[in-house]
């Protein structure tokens, strides 16, 4: 698997070139800055990127612009972000075009080698990799202008931010010490308080959960 990364810090993009090849990633660029990325875009077709939301020169959010202006030139690219803090509004940008293939990753909170190349493999297959928090800070913010999330359960809620981070409900089952039947019956509810299609799509759902916490 192809990939282009962007990481201004050194031994930072040093270590994760390093991990990403010793599980058998190919990196077709390893760059520090905005105006490298782009060019790295332009030329290479990497299967998934792997990018820090600032980048120099202007070391505000070049690298998720450079990211942005790649799927647009290139639907569907599968990218992955990395950063220090939940931007909320990096978090709806990346979420805007309803497309999966994305992932916003805080570097604090990447624990192990393991949870960050599942993250990696799971965005370059069209799926979604959202840390926590910025699922939290989405559903709070909607929470508070939303009168269906108010008919949601604590239960619910809790099935539903789990589910908007990419899990299965085999997987948000074991999370919740619950049946796979009992999960079903929680997401079908989330789907009809909030007007949501129902899909058996793993990924379907996931987008239409993060759609619906990235409205308004």
């Amino acid at each position: 698997m192809r990939v282009v990364l962007a990481e201004d810090l050194f031994l930072l993009r040093d270590g994760l070139v390093r991990m990403l090849e010793a599980y058998d990633f190919e990196i077709l660029a390893a760059v520090e800055s905005g105006p490298e990325l782009t060019k790295a875009f332009a030329e290479l077709e990497p299967d998934v990127a792997v990018v820090d939301v600032r980048l120099p020169p202007s070391h505000t959010d070049e690298g998720l612009q450079c990211a942005l202006a790649a799927r647009r030139a290139r639907p569907g690219l599968p990218v992955l972000v990395l950063s220090q803090h939940v931007e909320q509004l990096y978090a709806r940008e990346l979420l805007a075009d309803g497309s999966g293939g994305v992932g916003y990753l805080l570097k604090d909170r990447v624990l192990d080698a393991e949870q960050f190349i599942d993250a990696v493999r799971r965005v370059a297959a069209g799926g979604t990799a959202m840390d926590p928090q910025v699922i939290s800070q989405l559903l709070s913010r909607r929470a508070a202008q939303d009168k269906p999330m108010g008919r949601l359960t604590p239960r619910e809620l809790e099935v539903m931010e789990l589910m908007a981070q990419g899990r299965s409900n085999a997987a948000i089952a074991t999370q919740l010490v619950v049946t796979e039947r009992a999960v079903a019956k929680h997401t079908s509810n989330i789907f009809g308080k909030l007007g949501l299609p129902v899909s058996d799509d793993d990924n379907r759902r996931v987008l239409a959960v993060l759609a619906y916490l990235d409205r308004g």
